[in-house]
């Protein structure tokens, strides 16, 4: 088992790759982080400018750098960033789980992006972080989200009630998780 270095690795599928998140990723990402009906599955208000774009992307690479999640970029080939994906937390010691997170640019939703870039981020995981489960966090009417998690092999543990605090208030979220053995069996 390989310990996570601190340091996005680049990984790289068919039709995309995935890199280190950059601060000059921040135009690209704030469609994800924008769009109203994105924003509320991910429990955040819609952020409204570049500069709070760029404010959670060095967020987020603080948070690379003390080893408290790993983000990537998802880019096509063109180097085009789309959206994002990474684990939100993870611990090795007694439990050998992480959380991942996913979002992508409206314009690509339903063409197997999404998919691509976790299955990566699902293989470095499992093969080179050492995870044995990894979770999701799934608003329970983000049915896209919930299909995409299943077509993955996840499976749907049950609901956290009132898990979140979001500008519109308490907010259930459902759990799914996916174990390495079934990971190997797909």
């Amino acid at each position: 088992m390989k310990e996570h270095s601190g340091t996005a690795p680049v990984l790289t599928g068919h039709r995309l790759t995935l890199r280190a998140l950059r601060q000059e990723d921040a135009k690209a990402l704030l469609p994800c982080w924008s769009y109203p009906e994105a924003a509320v599955w991910l429990g955040i208000k819609p952020l409204a400018s570049k500069a709070e774009a760029e404010e959670l992307i060095r967020l987020l690479l603080v948070m690379e750098r003390e080893e408290e999640s790993l983000r990537w970029s998802i880019t096509l080939p063109s180097g085009e960033v789309i959206g994002s994906c990474g684990y939100n937390s993870w611990q090795l010691a007694g439990a050998f789980r992480g959380e991942v997170g996913f979002e992508l640019s409206p314009a690509f939703w339903g063409r197997g992006y999404m998919r691509e870039a976790l299955t990566l981020a699902l293989g470095y995981g499992f093969e080179e972080m050492g995870l044995n489960r990894i979770e999701a966090q799934c608003h329970p009417a983000n049915l896209r989200s919930a299909r995409l998690l299943a077509s993955l092999g996840f499976r749907r543990e049950g609901t956290l009630r009132e898990y979140r605090h979001t500008p519109s208030g308490y907010q259930d979220v459902d759990l799914y998780t996916l174990l390495r053995r079934e990971w190997q069996e797909l």
